[in-house]
C-alpha cells in the first residue's frame, strides 16, 4: 500500500506525542518510569531516538494517553459497496 508517511515519520510522531503528553501531565521521566515500569534511561533514549520495544511503548502510552486510540488503528474501515453501475465505473 502506497503511503506518504515512512516508518521513521510515524516513529518521530509517536515519540513527539509521548514527550508532549508527558510534559503536559507534568511528569518527569523518573515519575513516568515509576508509573510505567519502563526505566527512565529507556524513556530518555526513546524521546531522543524513537527506539523502544513495542511493549515498552504501550506501557508508556497507557500512562499518558488512551490505549483505545491505538487499538482503533487496528480496525478495518467499513467497506462501502457501490449502489450503482456508475459508481463502479467511476471508481479509481
Amino acid at each position: 500500500m502506497l503511503s506518504l508517511f515512512s516508518a521513521a515519520d510515524l516513529q518521530t510522531a509517536f515519540r513527539e506525542h509521548l514527550r508532549r503528553q508527558r510534559k503536559t501531565l507534568r511528569l518527569s521521566r523518573e515519575a513516568l518510569a515509576l508509573r510505567s515500569t519502563v526505566p527512565a534511561p529507556t524513556i530518555k533514549k526513546f524521546e531522543t531516538t524513537g527506539q523502544i520495544s513495542l511493549r515498552q511503548f504501550l506501557l508508556l502510552w497507557q500512562c499518558v494517553d488512551d490505549l483505545a486510540r491505538l487499538n482503533e488503528l487496528t480496525r478495518l474501515p467499513a467497506r462501502k459497496f457501490p449502489s450503482s453501475i456508475e459508481e463502479v465505473l467511476n471508481e479509481p
